[in-house]
C-alpha cells in the first residue's frame, strides 16, 4: 500500500467513518481501515488482550503464568545478587534465582541435572493441579450453596413459627405487627412469595425496621406450589397467613394457595389459617379450601362496615385503629383461678388496669358485654382489653367510685332520616349503600356524585333495587376531582360525606391521587360555606393519610392496613374472629361514642371507675374516652383506650365515652339490669 493511502487528512476522518457502501467517499474496505487507524495503540492492545482471554482456560493460565514470572523473576534476581551467602559464580547465582522462583511459584526449585529439575517441576505441577482443583471444588460448592441460600430455596426447620404467604400491600403491616406483638418467647416469621429473596429482605428492612427478638426468614417460591410451601414448614407452624392479592381477579390464586396448603400439611392435622379475599364470589370456595381451622375474611365487606360505622359515629376509626394494632391496648383472654363462680360485674370491677368486655366459653363461642349478673363457669375465659396478658390481675377490692358523679343517659330521640353524600364510586360502593340502608332510619337518602360510567350506572341501579324504599339513592353526574363539582354542592343538606377513590388497576395511577384532589376541593368548599360536615375517606395507602388535607372530625379508613391488622390479631388469638365479627355487625354489641354527660356529671372531676360503673348500670362496657380539647391537636385524636380505673380527670361537656353496647340498646335503670348500686 502506498504511503499516501495511509494518510488521513484532518476533517476527513469523521467523513470516512460515516461513509456507507454505495455512497461517495470510499469503499467498505477503505472505510474499515480508516476507522481502525483512528484507534490508539492502547485501545488496540486492550482489544487484543481481551480477545486472547476469550480463548479459554489455557489462555488464562498462560497469562497468569507470564504475569507471575514477570514479577517473581526480577525480584528473585535482585535477592540472589544481593545475598552475601550466594556464590559469586554466574551459574550459582542463576541456580539461586531458579530456587527462589521455584519456591515462590511452588515449582520445586530443585537444581542439578535437567532430568531432576524436570521431574521436580512435574511433581510440583501435579501437586499444584491437585490443590487448585480441590480449592476450586470447595469454592464452587460453597458458592453454589450461597447462591441457593440467596435464592431462598433452602428449607427452614422451625416449630411454632408464623408463616406469611404472598406479597401484597398488607405485607408491611402484617410483619410489623407480628414483630410488635408482645410475647415471652423468641418468634420466627417466615415469608414465602414469588419474589427474589434479597429484594424481599431489603423491602422488609426498609418498612419494618429493627425486629428485636423476632427473626425474619424469606423464601422464594409460588405459594400455590406445594413443593415451594415445604420450604417454610407450614405443618409445624403456629399459624399461616394467606395475604389477599392486590386485585379481586387474583382471589382465585388465594383459593389455590389454600388448596396447596391443605395438600402440603395434610388433613389429619390441619394448621390454623387466616386468609382474606377481596371479592365475595370467592369467599365460599376459599373457606372450603381452607378447611375447618381456616378463617377467611371478606375485605370489601369489612371495609364497607368500617366506613359506615365511621359515618354513623365520627371518630370511630381511631378506636378501630387502637384496638387492632399491637402498639397500645388490644383484646386478650385471661384465665384466673379466682374467676369461676364470680359474676361478670364482680370480675369487671376487680380489674384495676384492664377492661373486661366479655367471656370466651369452653366451646369457643364468645359473648360480648354479657349481662352483669352472668356467673363465670370453670371453662370460661375472661375477655379483656389490656396492654398485655400479664397486666390483668384481679384486685381484692374494686376501685372506688363517686356515686354523686353518676348520671343517666336521656331517652334516645326517635331517629330522623339522614342524608349522606357519596363522592366517587368503586366496587365497594354498593356494599356501603346496603350497610347504610341497614343502619339509617327509614326515609334516609344517599346522593352519589360520580362520573356516569357504565359500571357506575349499573351499580346504582342494582343498589336502588336492593335497598328498596328504605334508602333513596340519587345519582348526580359529575367528576368529584373538579372544583366546579364540589362548588355546586350544598353541604348544609348532608349529615356526612363519604369520599371514595377508584378501584386499583395495574398500570393506572394511585387511586389515592384522585381522593386527595377531591379532599382539597371539599375542604375549600367547607371553608367557603362555613359548614363543617363529618367526612369519612377511604384510602389504600396509609402514607397518603399523613399528607391528606387536615380537617376537624375527619375519619380515614385505610382498608388494606386495617385488614392486615385484623388478620394479625386473629392469628395471635383465634377467639377474636367472633369478637370483631360482632363488633362490625349491624346488630349485636358494637362500638359507640356517646357524650360523657350520659355517664358522669360534666364540668367536674371524676375517676374512670365512676364512668365504668355508670356504663355498667346502663348495660354497656366503657372502654375509654375521647378528650374534646385534644381531639384536633393530639396525634391520637384525644383518644385513650383502657385508662386505669383510678384515673381522675376533668370531664368537659363535649368529651365522649367509648362503649361497647347493643346498637339499639334501651338503657334501663339499675333495677332493670340487675346490678348492685
Amino acid at each position: 500500500m502506498r504511503k499516501e493511502d495511509k494518510q488521513v487528512v484532518p476533517g476527513q476522518r469523521g467523513a470516512a467513518r460515516r461513509s456507507a457502501p454505495g455512497r461517495a467517499g470510499g469503499t467498505p474496505a477503505t472505510d474499515n481501515r480508516a476507522t481502525y487507524r483512528t484507534h490508539s495503540a492502547e485501545e488496540r492492545f486492550h482489544y487484543w488482550f481481551d480477545t486472547t482471554l476469550t480463548r479459554g482456560t489455557a489462555a488464562l493460565c498462560g497469562w497468569l503464568a507470564l504475569v507471575c514470572l514477570a514479577l517473581v523473576v526480577p525480584v528473585s534476581t535482585v535477592l540472589a545478587w544481593t545475598d552475601r551467602h550466594t556464590p559469586a559464580s554466574l551459574g550459582a547465582r542463576i541456580a539461586a534465582v531458579w530456587r527462589n522462583t521455584g519456591q515462590t511459584m511452588r515449582l520445586g526449585g530443585e537444581v542439578g541435572p535437567p532430568l531432576r529439575v524436570a521431574l521436580s517441576v512435574l511433581l510440583a505441577l501435579i501437586a499444584l493441579f491437585y490443590v487448585s482443583t480441590l480449592v476450586s471444588l470447595i469454592t464452587t460448592g460453597l458458592t453454589d450453596r450461597l447462591i441457593a441460600l440467596n435464592r431462598g430455596h433452602a428449607r427452614i426447620l422451625e416449630s411454632g413459627h408464623t408463616v406469611v404467604l404472598g406479597w401484597s400491600e398488607q405485607i408491611p403491616t402484617v410483619v410489623s405487627e407480628l414483630v410488635a406483638a408482645r410475647t415471652d418467647r423468641r418468634r420466627v416469621v417466615a415469608v414465602l412469595a414469588d419474589r427474589d429473596k434479597p429484594a424481599m429482605e431489603e423491602d422488609l428492612r426498609a418498612t419494618v425496621g429493627p425486629t428485636g427478638r423476632t427473626r425474619l426468614v424469606c423464601r422464594s417460591g409460588r405459594p400455590t406450589d406445594p413443593v415451594a410451601l415445604a420450604r417454610v414448614s407450614p405443618a409445624t407452624a403456629d399459624c399461616v397467613l394467606v395475604l389477599p392479592r392486590d386485585h379481586p381477579r387474583d382471589d382465585a390464586e388465594v383459593v389455590k394457595t389454600l388448596l396447596s396448603l391443605s395438600a402440603a400439611v395434610g388433613e389429619a392435622d390441619p394448621v390454623r389459617v387466616v386468609a382474606a379475599v377481596r371479592d365475595d364470589r370467592h369467599l365460599s370456595a376459599a373457606r372450603l379450601a381452607g378447611g375447618p381451622r381456616a378463617t377467611v375474611l371478606d375485605m370489601d365487606d369489612l371495609a364497607a362496615r368500617l366506613l359506615v360505622d365511621c359515618v354513623r359515629q365520627p371518630g370511630l376509626s381511631l378506636v378501630h385503629q387502637e384496638l387492632l394494632d399491637f402498639a397500645g391496648h388490644e383484646f386478650h383472654t385471661v384465665r384466673e383461678p379466682g374467676l369461676p363462680g364470680r359474676t361478670f360485674d364482680e370480675a369487671a370491677r376487680a380489674c384495676p388496669v384492664s377492661t373486661a368486655v366479655g367471656l370466651v366459653h369452653g366451646d369457643g363461642t364468645v359473648t360480648l358485654n354479657p349481662p352483669r349478673t352472668t356467673r363465670i363457669r370453670a371453662d370460661d375465659t375472661l375477655l379483656v382489653i389490656a396492654e398485655d396478658e400479664r397486666s390483668t390481675r384481679l384486685s381484692a377490692t374494686p376501685a372506688p367510685h363517686d356515686p354523686t358523679a353518676l348520671t343517666h343517659a336521656p331517652p334516645d330521640p326517635p331517629g330522623r332520616p339522614e342524608r349522606v353524600l357519596l363522592l366517587g364510586w368503586n366496587r365497594r360502593a354498593p356494599r356501603i349503600a346496603a350497610q347504610l340502608a341497614r343502619h339509617t332510619p327509614p326515609g334516609s337518602a344517599l346522593d352519589v356524585v360520580a362520573e356516569p360510567r357504565t359500571a357506575t350506572l349499573t351499580g346504582i341501579r342494582a343498589v336502588t333495587e336492593a335497598v328498596g324504599a328504605h334508602l333513596t339513592v340519587l345519582h348526580r353526574p359529575g367528576d368529584p376531582t373538579l372544583r366546579g363539582t364540589t362548588d355546586a354542592l350544598d353541604l348544609a343538606r348532608y349529615d356526612a360525606v363519604i369520599v371514595l377513590g377508584p378501584d386499583r388497576r395495574p398500570g393506572r395511577a394511585d387511586p389515592d391521587d384522585r381522593t386527595l384532589v377531591t379532599l382539597l376541593h371539599l375542604r375549600a368548599r367547607q371553608q367557603d360555606s362555613g359548614r363543617r360536615v363529618p367526612v369519612v375517606t377511604e384510602m389504600t395507602d396509609d402514607r397518603n393519610r399523613l399528607i391528606a388535607p387536615p380537617a376537624p372530625g375527619a375519619d380515614f379508613v385505610v382498608s388494606g392496613r386495617l385488614i392486615g391488622l385484623l388478620m394479625t390479631q386473629i392469628s395471635q388469638n383465634p377467639h377474636l374472629t367472633a369478637v370483631f365479627e360482632e363488633l362490625l355487625a349491624p346488630d349485636g354489641n358494637t362500638l359507640h361514642l356517646h357524650p360523657a354527660s350520659h355517664y358522669v356529671r360534666t364540668g367536674r372531676t371524676a375517676s374512670f371507675a365512676s364512668v365504668a360503673v355508670s356504663a355498667a348500670r346502663q348495660g354497656a362496657c366503657a372502654i375509654g374516652y375521647r378528650s374534646h380539647t385534644r381531639a384536633t391537636t393530639a396525634p391520637d385524636g384525644g383518644l385513650r383506650i383502657n385508662p386505669p380505673k383510678a384515673h381522675v380527670r376533668y370531664w368537659h361537656p363535649e368529651d365522649e365515652i367509648v362503649i361497647i353496647a347493643r346498637e339499639n340498646a334501651s338503657f334501663g335503670t339499675v333495677s332493670e339490669v340487675g346490678c348492685p348500686p
